[in-house]
């Protein structure tokens, strides 16, 4: 009824406009990650996360599967990127919880003007390589069409080995990827490997880990995941407790290593047993308060007060 009457025009709705981004020039100058969430193995395994990796600017990919996308996954395939290429430049990810932090800033972080980072984030920033979020999927589209080409030749190639668990899987990503970077892989724009290899200086295991604050209490004690662990040294303060990756547990106090041992076995309260007998029951008075009362009642003159008696 408006648009005859003239009242409102009908509009299309225009599309966001998105221009094309140029690749980078050098390798290692960026590199695009994501986890791709597929049935790989088909029907004869269970359902599992590939852990990608593409080169921004040739297209040269590495991965590794997963049982899901988290922390330590993350953490893990980076490991195994550096160990073979070196540390990148920068990071293209998305803003999955795992990669960007969804908590709010405390008073510490708003004081310092910093936003709260997630253990993934605050591990690449150690280690010197630039984190960029992608707003979009569209912004990250290489590292998604490789998901959609791999969820094609990579699954057939599967069928045909034969391959049903994720240990069979990461065999085979050994040899995979060279015969697909052979024939797709693109030269890049200048000459050049940005890829840094690690310093000799660098702990990798006390870097790439879930690192948590701890106080200590009084009699030396930490409490972390449900379990209670006795620090032999004298310290005093917060400790910072480490999950290495292969599940081992590091704490430290001012960036040293500090003895521990988990307490197993906790004191058992002996609770003495109390008499209770049967309840006795009183009978009140005739002159006890529950019995009698005053009752003031809202009239023109408040303060005249009546007697009410209770009778049994």
């Amino acid at each position: 009824m408006l648009i005859q009457s003239g009242d409102r025009e009908k509009t299309r709705k225009k599309k966001k406009h998105r221009s094309w981004r140029e690749r980078r020039s050098h390798i290692g100058e960026m590199v695009q990650m994501d986890g791709s969430h597929h049935t790989w193995f088909e029907d004869r395994g269970q359902k599992c996360v590939l852990m990608g990796y593409v080169d921004d600017a040739t297209g040269r990919t590495f991965g590794k599967f997963y049982d899901y996308e988290g922390t330590m996954p993350a953490m893990d395939s980076f490991k195994q990127y550096i160990g073979k290429y070196g540390l990148p430049v920068s990071i293209y990810l998305d803003k999955h919880s795992t990669y960007k932090s969804t908590a709010r800033p405390t008073i510490e972080d708003e004081l310092r003007n910093q936003e709260p980072v997630s253990q993934f984030e605050r591990s690449l920033k150690e280690l010197g390589v630039r984190v960029i979020h992608a707003d979009s999927p569209q912004a990250k589209g290489r590292i998604e069409r490789l998901f959609k080409t791999l969820q094609d030749r990579l699954i057939k190639e599967m069928r045909l080995e034969g391959i049903s668990t994720i240990e069979q899987g990461n065999t085979f990503l050994k040899r995979y990827p060279p015969l697909y970077n052979r024939k797709f892989e693109v030269h890049p724009k200048k000459e050049g490997n940005l890829h840094r290899p690690l310093g000799k200086d660098v702990d990798l295991a006390m870097i790439l880990c879930r690192k948590t604050g701890r106080a200590l209490k009084n009699d030396r004690t930490i409490q972390h995941r449900a379990k209670l662990y006795q620090i032999e040294d004298i310290i005093r303060g917060k400790v910072m407790v480490h999950e290495l990756l292969d599940g081992s547990l590091v704490i430290t106090h001012k960036e040293r290593r500090v003895k521990f041992h988990e307490i197993t076995t906790r004191p058992v309260r002996i609770e003495e047993p109390r008499n209770v007998g049967p309840r006795k029951s009183s009978t009140p008075s005739a002159d006890h308060p529950w019995r009698t009362f005053t009752i003031r009642f809202p009239k023109r003159n408040r303060d005249e007060e009546r007697p009410y008696e209770i009778r049994t």
